[in-house]
């Protein structure tokens, strides 16, 4: 008899934790398992701002796939459309080959997306925080602003080159102006030419409270740190237009300023659009068992699901973190385990253990199960709970290591060159142009059996 095959689209958190999970209470008779990921490894997301500082190497944040998992296949590429009714997922591999993959149960965890608005400007202009080539280009993009402003002459373009901003107070903005602006002000000791005084880094946010999540005393620490290094928060503000040497807030205050990088929410992967399925806010709605009611054997996780928050009720769907997808990723295997013997499904409830926010150096505010902290004692728990929650020793050494290294020599300011001459943009890291429409999918679908 055939075995199940149970394919799991996504190697992030959630897809990662599942195919685990997955290989460990599975026998191998039991089931053939399957995971597309477009990249050989998991990308560990908290910590892309200490790789756009140079603190971390992106090698360290991006953990090895084939280290984390033992007999699942792998196929490099991503999910472009899913055709539920005829059980195929298309994959497009990283060769650009366009195959019709077969399941009987899919688990689709394919992540998100940077969120975007109609803004003039922002999608030739932005930088995003999401994927490792962004937080490695981010870094080379700010280093060659110090570079080419201290090598000119013109005032007015010298002034635009050291103006930095950031859209978004969540943990990603918030980490990524940290840690970015700890990185130039140290760097300016190597520019002898350069006015301190023109440096300047802006976090701007529409919200009213920076990090709304930590409460009231955390988020104005957090605030109150970043304030006394010399960032300009600016709350109830968002971005009006962006231009080659501009930024203008809604405010009407116009930022000379060549780096706006872009962190204002997250938007579930399109792949989810190629299904004929309920969403709620983009997000394809599951039951509290992380089952898609419309089709069978499909489940959905992650950033790309609205899973039901049992533990605050009234309706709440859990936020799209880290910490949710990982562990919305064993339950899903649990209950597709469940499934395949016949026995009953679990709901997913989780209760917070709370939330970490690396400011960079000494700084951090942290809030584990409830208690909060400041300082070095908040910066020890959130490295702690970082190194935990990487799925390989391997990783953690480079990590714990690049900390260590960092504290004891200082930051470097060296330039990759990477993508050094095209201003590459959101689409470009994202690859949000790849998916097909419903009506591809099927086109698809159907030359598979025509195929066979």
């Amino acid at each position: 008899m055939e075995r199940p095959r149970i394919l799991v689209v996504g190697g992030g958190f959630a897809g990662l934790e599942c195919a685990r999970r997955l290989e460990r209470k599975l026998a191998a008779t039991e089931a053939q398992i399957t995971l597309v990921a477009p990249f050989s490894y998991q990308l560990y997301l908290p910590l892309l701002p200490h790789v756009a500082a140079g603190v971390l190497t992106p090698q360290s944040v991006a953990i090895s796939l084939r280290r984390s998992l033992h007999r699942t296949d792998i196929i490099p590429g991503g999910a472009i459309g899913v055709d539920p009714q005829a059980k195929v997922c298309i994959i497009r591999k990283i060769t650009d080959q366009v195959v019709a993959e077969p399941y009987d149960y899919l688990v689709l965890a394919p992540g998100s997306i940077t969120r975007t608005f109609d803004i003039p400007g922002l999608s030739e202009h932005a930088r995003g925080m999401k994927t490792l080539a962004e937080a490695a280009y981010v870094r080379d993009h700010v280093i060659s602003q110090l570079d080419l402003a201290a090598a000119t002459l013109d005032q007015e373009e010298r002034a635009s080159r050291l103006q930095f901003v950031v859209v978004g107070g969540g943990y990603a903005g918030t980490e990524t102006a940290a840690c970015l602006q700890r990185l130039t002000t140290a760097a300016l000791d190597r520019y002898p030419r350069l006015d301190p005084r023109l440096m300047k880094w802006h976090l701007i946010d529409i919200a009213p409270k920076l990090m709304p999540e930590l409460g009231e005393h955390l988020g104005t620490r957090a605030m109150k740190v970043l304030r006394e290094r010399g960032v300009e928060v600016s709350l109830g503000v968002s971005v009006a237009e962006v231009g080659d040497t501009t930024v203008t807030f809604t405010d009407g205050r116009v930022i000379p300023s060549r780096t706006l990088i872009w962190t204002a929410g997250v938007a579930a992967s399109p792949l989810i659009g190629t299904l004929d399925a309920e969403t709620v806010r983009g997000r394809i709605a599951v039951t509290a068992e992380l089952r898609v009611p419309q089709f069978e054997g499909v489940f959905a996780l992650g950033d790309a699901a609205a899973v039901p928050d049992l533990a605050k009720g009234d309706g709440a769907v859990c936020p799209p973190t880290a910490q949710h997808a990982a562990r919305q990723g064993r339950k899903a295997a649990d209950n597709l385990v469940a499934a395949l013997r016949n026995q009953p499904l679990q709901p997913y409830y989780h209760k917070d253990l709370g939330l970490v926010v690396d400011l960079g150096g000494k700084d951090a505010v942290s809030k584990p199960l409830g208690v909060e902290m400041t300082g070095v004692p908040a910066q020890l728990v959130a490295r702690g709970y970082h190194l935990m929650a990487m799925r390989t020793n391997v990783a953690k050494f480079r990590v714990g290591a690049s900390w260590l290294l960092n504290a004891a020599a200082g930051d470097d300011f060296v330039r990759l060159g990477f993508l050094a001459r095209r201003a590459a943009t959101l689409r470009d890291f994202e690859y949000t142009g790849a998916y097909l429409t419903k009506e591809q999918v099927r086109e698809h679908t159907q030359a598979l059996h025509a195929k066979h």
